[in-house]
């Protein structure tokens, strides 16, 4: 919920200004759904939104003389509203300026009405996104695959900016927890081959043995080595990663943990956690892509079918088809302090058998798959529904 508080310099008529106000906010809110908290800023900085509407000119020591109780309750940005009427935007400006003196960060909120919906309903919907973060624990379950070379991460640089904790956890206790788990039966509706089909029992046993390690490091994400499930149990987590991600856990491949944190990001925004893929081939003069994995959540797929695991030829991979229109491609580095973030459109399926189970086709400019051969944040990159870019670096 945003929560509106209000400074107005006493010059100015109080029922002409809540007139004004009336309006104005009728227009931002045209739903209602706001919080008028007025002068009274006693409870400022504990909803998903605070404003401060500045409702006139000359307001500008009265916002300096809120300030410390503002900065003692640990707010970190202002968002400063204004009409443009009775002088509010000049007051806001010379606002702002003393925040940024002040080495404090701050915005302006000005513009027509549906911009300003827009921008509101963005910035709650990135403050809710911050919130749902904060505190998570992430597992990593094993290492980082030995060919990740350029994608670990930095466990001071994750809690400093976003608030979540890296939590090791060792690989042994998934082996040992698998052969307890129970196993699922194959289901009848969904296609799969004969290879597929006698390993799907194994395949949900990997996923209910780390349910358990999910309960028990009480984990919120969670990245998995799990390249070494095929020769120590002759299967794969294809099936219980794509089941995770479906359930709104993010769930990794391989221990990218930079990968993990980029869909942990995607859920808390967009409410998927993106599909996890490998770019395949590349198209720099017109921007065409593939790319390809073995997992992909069921909740971002039209149809799916089970197949083995490409490298291994093993377990359980799924062969899933993708909605085609609007895609953001997204990726941040171990460090959080590179993003990469590309709209473009999901063009076709395909299927190839000397690839990953699920290919897609995607259309970016040839720019950004230029950023691919030049300056890529690892290989694995998500792919997630819609056009989300605007959203993912107001968060960054």
């Amino acid at each position: 919920m945003t929560a509106v508080y209000t400074i107005t310099s006493g010059l100015h008529d109080e029922a002409s200004v809540s007139r004004l106000s009336d309006e104005f906010l009728g227009g931002v809110f045209p739903e209602g759904d706001y919080e008028f908290k007025g002068a009274n800023f006693a409870d400022f900085g504990t909803h998903d939104l605070d404003l401060v509407y500045v409702r006139t000119g000359g307001a500008e020591g009265i916002f300096k003389s809120l300030l410390p109780e503002m900065l003692a309750r640990g707010t970190e940005r202002y968002y400063l509203l204004t009409s443009g009427k009775s002088n509010s935007l000049a007051a806001s400006l010379e606002i702002l300026s003393y925040l940024r003196q002040q080495g404090l960060k701050g915005e302006v909120l000005h513009g027509s009405e549906a911009y300003l919906r827009q921008r509101v309903q963005d910035l709650e919907t990135v403050a809710r996104a911050r919130k749902t973060l904060q505190g998570t624990r992430i597992g990593v379950i094993g290492q980082p695959s030995d060919w990740l070379i350029a994608s670990h991460a930095d466990p001071m640089a994750l809690m400093d900016k976003l608030g979540v904790k890296l939590v090791e956890v060792p690989m042994e206790e998934l082996l040992q927890e698998i052969p307890r788990a129970p196993q699922d039966a194959a289901p009848a509706e969904v296609p799969m081959a004969p290879k597929p089909r006698a390993s799907y029992p194994g395949a949900t046993q990997i996923y209910h043995a780390m349910e358990v390690l999910v309960k028990r490091y009480e984990l919120g994400a969670f990245t998995l080595r799990c390249f070494d499930l095929l020769t120590s149990v002759g299967n794969t987590g294809c099936l219980a990663l794509a089941s995770f991600n479906a359930d709104g856990l993010p769930a990794s491949c391989e221990g990218d943990v930079p990968a993990l944190l980029s869909m942990m990001i995607a859920q808390a925004l967009t409410g998927y956690t993106g599909f996890q893929a490998n770019p395949s081939r590349i198209d720099v003069e017109t921007g065409r892509m593939l790319f390809a994995h073995c997992t992909v959540p069921f909740n971002m797929v039209t149809n799916w079918q089970y197949d083995t695991h490409f490298e291994s030829g093993i377990g359980v991979g799924i062969h899933g088809e993708l909605p085609e229109g609007p895609v953001t491609v997204f990726k941040v580095s171990g460090k959080l302090d590179r993003h990469f973030a590309a709209e473009g459109e999901l063009l076709y399926n395909q299927y190839e058998d000397n690839l990953c189970r699920t290919q897609v086709v995607l259309q970016l400019s040839p720019a950004d798959a230029r950023y691919f051969l030049t300056d890529p944040i690892g290989n694995h990159h998500i792919i997630l529904p819609g056009h989300c870019k605007r959203l993912l670096e107001e968060l960054l």
